[in-house]
């Protein structure tokens, strides 16, 4: 950049210099001629000294003509100076005229240097005014010349670097060959073509093994607690210590399983919370089937279930009952009491145990991460299956809201009826309603 700005600076100086020269050169020709008009209007003079009223100037001078009285006895124009007094204050040159060796009178010639210096002048500071508009114009392109090759395009792969560097790989870097980065421009693009695919082709295969781990957990969870229910009935009816040991080992592998299942969930924890969830609308008849399946012990009764059309994942709510019946199973141990029940927006799933329930102040952190109630703390889990199903019925619209109740725990699923959400009421309206009625 700075080698561009060097000729501009060495051309304006150029021209000053040029300008300088022709001044001075015009200043010198004007004074050479003056003195030779001078000499000329003093030799016509004095050689017509006695026929002056006859006399005709053919120099253009401006003069006057003295006696050796001081009277005045040709001008060539009128409002000059006509005495030596007012000629010396003007600047006026003073010349004697001589006949042989005797002074016959002077001559006053105006002084022109003054009209001479304001024509430099004007005509100076018109040259000047031309040279800096020249100056300015050649400065004000080199600056937009500047800004459209270097500047903007610079610009503009900043701002396109930053929004690589922040993920937005959607928007195209526009191709313009024309200035100094149009080379790199199109690699740039290249470059976040590939980035794309290379993050979708990411994102998909994160999304496939988020949905094996949901699917695995689901699939897996179900068969192996129904095999460990089947095994444990088996050891306590069979009469034989060697069938016995045969279940209980039995017993044993299926509580390995579960290990690895929860070891599974843990490991994608930060994942998690990106597992799809598609609802739907459902009929209520579907809700039985979903209460069978996770009550795999039948310690509840299934009550009758009002028709309606709720909105929800099936697969995502299986899962999230499955969670609470085998908590249940797993912490209280007891019979369930189980109903359903419905208002004009929501449909209502209530689980209550006869386990006692949890401390009051344990029960807003059971649906964090790795947060379980002190008294579970000799009994294997991992602290992630109310935190996945809250998560879970968020993304349904829906609410899982945990309350200690009469005989134990109490949890209540909330989901919206077809056409509604759960936003449609206020938080503090829809607990009380809860409160009130489902105690």
């Amino acid at each position: 950049m700075r080698k561009q700005i060097i000729p501009v600076i060495l051309l304006f100086l150029s021209l000053t210099e040029i300008v300088s020269l022709f001044f001075f050169a015009l200043q010198d020709t004007e004074n050479r001629q003056d003195m030779i008009l001078i000499n000329e209007a003093v030799q016509s003079i004095q050689n017509s000294w006695n026929t002056l009223e006859m006399y005709e100037d053919k120099t253009g001078l401006d003069y006057v003509v003295l006696n050796q009285k001081g009277t005045v006895v040709f001008r060539t124009k009128s409002g000059l100076n006509e005495s030596i007094h007012s000629a010396v204050l003007h600047g006026d040159t003073i010349l004697d005229l001589y006949t042989g060796d005797l002074v016959i009178g002077k001559i006053l010639l105006n002084n022109r240097s003054l009209l001479i210096f304001q024509s430099q002048k004007r005509s100076l500071i018109c040259i000047l005014s031309l040279l800096i508009f020249l100056q300015d114009g050649l400065c004000i392109g080199y600056t937009f010349y500047l800004n459209r090759t270097i500047i903007h395009p610079f610009q503009k792969l900043k701002g396109f670097a930053e929004r690589i560097a922040d993920g937005n790989l959607d928007i195209p870097l526009a191709m313009d060959r024309q200035n100094l980065f149009g080379a790199f421009t199109e690699s740039f693009d290249l470059m976040r073509s590939e980035l794309k695919k290379a993050q979708k082709a990411e994102a998909k295969a994160n999304a496939d093994k988020k949905e094996l781990v949901a699917k695995l957990s689901h699939d897996i969870k179900t068969p192996v607690a129904s095999i460990k229910a089947a095994s444990e009935v088996g050891a306590a009816l069979t009469a034989e210590e060697r069938t016995r040991e045969n279940y209980l080992r039995i017993i044993q592998k299926a509580d390995q399983i579960n290990t690895l299942i929860h070891n599974l969930f843990s490991a994608t924890l930060e994942e998690l919370k990106q597992l799809s969830v598609t609802p739907e609308d459902l009929e209520s008849k579907e809700l039985n089937r979903l209460l069978e399946n996770a009550d795999y012990l039948h310690r509840s009764r299934i009550p009758v279930i009002p028709d309606c059309l709720f909105y929800a994942d099936r697969l995502r709510l299986q899962q999230v009952l499955d969670n609470l019946f085998s908590n249940s199973y797993k912490y209280a141990d007891t019979e369930i009491l189980l109903s359903v029940s419905k208002d004009k927006q929501h449909l209502f799933i209530q689980m209550e145990d006869y386990g006692g329930g949890v401390p009051v102040e344990e029960l807003p952190l059971l649906k964090e991460k790795f947060k379980r109630g002190s008294h579970t703390e000799h009994t294997e889990g991992a602290g992630l299956g109310l935190y996945i199903s809250d998560h879970f019925m968020k993304e349904m619209q829906g609410e899982l809201i945990l309350q200690n109740g009469i005989h134990g725990l109490r949890v209540t699923v909330v989901l919206s009826l077809s056409g509604f959400s759960t936003a449609d009421i206020s938080k503090t309206k829809h607990d009380s309603y809860l409160l009130k009625n489902h105690t």
